[in-house]
């Protein structure tokens, strides 16, 4: 699944596996996590590759476990059975939102597993391992002015950012907020969560048009 925020690229790919670790073993219950990382040249200055500085750096750890804890919020473990599903989040360009555009393409990566894994009989008959879908942008303030899915050069200037995920019903899954500038009021904290929101529920329509091709 190649998934397009304007210049910013992720290839997100699922991997189904029967079993669950080993904590989870015997419990009934299946595993949903995710890998994010970004290719040397994603960015308009190389960077090495963390695999060759022998250790992941913080950001990608941080990144990884949001798009993990995202994408398990709407998904029913239960139901899943013991099995691992791993989505690899690969950016292939950056030009801002690369987390939210990344949790946006592993949930189509996710249910087409899912769906495929059903086919094969992997998963029960049935069953019903996803409760909803998700989807995250980001939102911040410019001059004053609230936007929708901010690039790199909007980002940098942004006095307040913003990532939100939300489920496909509009629920809020993860917020994650930070005045660069000056501290915002309640009033603009919930036009920024309205933006965001609409901008979720345009996305979930694309994810919907998306799966059914």
């Amino acid at each position: 699944m190649l998934v397009e925020f304007g210049k910013t690229r992720v290839l997100c790919v699922a991997s189904f596996t029967p079993g669950v670790p080993r904590w989870l073993k015997d419990s009934g219950n299946g595993w949903v996590t995710s890998e994010y990382a970004m290719l040397p040249r994603a960015t308009h200055t190389r960077s090495d590759r963390e695999s060759v500085k022998g250790k992941l750096g913080g950001r990608t750890q941080e990144i990884s476990r949001l798009v993990g804890r995202s994408l398990r919020g709407i998904v029913d473990m239960k139901e899943l059975g013991e099995n691992t599903i791993v989505i690899d989040c690969d950016v292939l360009q950056a030009d801002g939102g690369t987390r939210t555009a990344a949790i946006t393409g592993a949930y189509v990566a996710l249910a087409d597993a899912i769906s495929w894994a059903q086919k094969e009989g992997h998963i029960k008959s049935g069953a019903k391992p996803l409760a909803d879908s998700v989807a995250a942008i980001s939102v911040g303030i410019i001059d004053g002015i609230p936007m929708l899915d901010l690039c790199y050069e909007e980002d940098v200037r942004a006095e307040t950012d913003m990532n939100v995920v939300c489920s496909g019903d509009g629920r809020f899954i993860e917020v994650q907020g930070t005045a660069e500038g000056a501290p915002f009021d309640r009033a603009l904290l919930d036009s920024l969560l309205n933006l965001a929101v609409a901008g979720c529920a345009t996305l979930t329509n694309l994810q919907k048009q998306a799966l059914a091709q």
